[in-house]
């Protein structure tokens, strides 16, 4: 199964939920009036995709509908997908290809970050690139194993220290490997951690500014959100972003959820870029995004 089919199943309970508003709207008439744009608002902040990025794609296909003089409801909805498409932040490079580079991965526990990070890794390793990883989330002994078993199935090295050891000196010796090693691609997991603790944002703002003082590449961060949250993850972006200045998001879980729009929701509020998808288990379920067959596969 290709990855826009395997898209598309991941977003089919969003797309269904979608699908069942948009029915609604056009049963009570096509005209494009102001309960009609209404409505259409209501149904894309539904769909998880805030207020702010809703308003402003009715805002766009209400000037779209002016220019080109549409008649109906069935006429906008061709192009609701660029809209949602266009609301996306591009980024300017794939911070996993514009090496070397080294990536933290942050995020609240069971975001997937560590599994996230494995499927980097081999996708590294498959693509040419000296790989790197290191376990800096040393309070939970399952994340070691698993990256332990990434470590085997990738045939990467892994740095770790023992449990409880302290997170930035992990990173540092993450990085003194990378040197010793040339490594290109660096891949360190962080331990998951509740937004609202401010103590344990602190902790990550400090390793996060550890890895960079002592880095000779360039350090990105990205944000691994459960698109099952919702709402929350929005939540949770927003303080992970003032707390590290993220540099991108990667969204994980869209074949479990009816809340797929939180991606629109994310990249737009917070003018970050979405960098990876996960719609499954299996490695080729991690894939880069695209925001226009994204759109497609959420509006159908």
């Amino acid at each position: 199964m290709g990855f826009k089919n395997r898209l598309s199943r991941g977003l089919s309970k969003t797309r269904e939920k979608f699908h069942e508003r948009m029915n609604i709207i056009m049963e009570r008439g096509a005209q494009l009036d102001d309960e009609y744009w209404d409505n259409l608002e209501e149904a894309l902040i539904l769909s998880d995709m805030g207020p702010s990025a809703s308003i402003q794609i009715v805002e766009n296909l209400r000037d779209v509908t002016r220019r080109k003089a549409l008649e109906d409801a069935a006429a906008v909805k061709d192009y609701l997908i660029d809209e949602i498409a266009n609301l996306f932040v591009q980024p300017e490079i794939d911070i996993f290809e514009d090496t070397p580079v080294c990536v933290l991965f942050v995020g609240i526990n069971g975001a997937g970050k560590t599994t996230t990070l494995g499927k980097i890794a081999k996708y590294g390793v498959d693509n040419g690139h000296e790989v790197l990883m290191g376990s800096a989330d040393t309070f939970r002994a399952a994340a070691i194993e698993q990256l332990e078993v990434w470590s085997e199935r990738a045939g990467v090295e892994i740095v770790e220290r023992k449990r409880g050891s302290d997170p930035a000196s992990v990173c540092y010796a993450t990085l003194e490997r990378a040197e010793q090693k040339g490594s290109d691609l660096v891949l360190i997991d962080t331990a998951g951690r509740l937004h609202t603790s401010d103590d344990l944002m602190r902790e990550l703002e400090k390793v996060v500014n550890v890895t960079r003082k002592r880095a000779t590449i360039p350090v990105k961060t990205v944000l691994v959100i459960d698109a099952t949250t919702g709402q929350n993850g929005l939540a949770q972006a927003k303080v992970f972003n003032d707390a590290l200045n993220l540099d991108a998001v990667i969204v994980t879980k869209l074949d479990g959820t009816a809340k797929g729009g939180i991606a629109v929701a994310i990249s737009h509020e917070l003018n970050l870029p979405i960098v990876r998808l996960g719609v499954g288990e299996q490695i080729e379920d991690l894939r880069p995004f695209d925001p226009h067959d994204f759109a497609e596969e959420l509006v159908g």
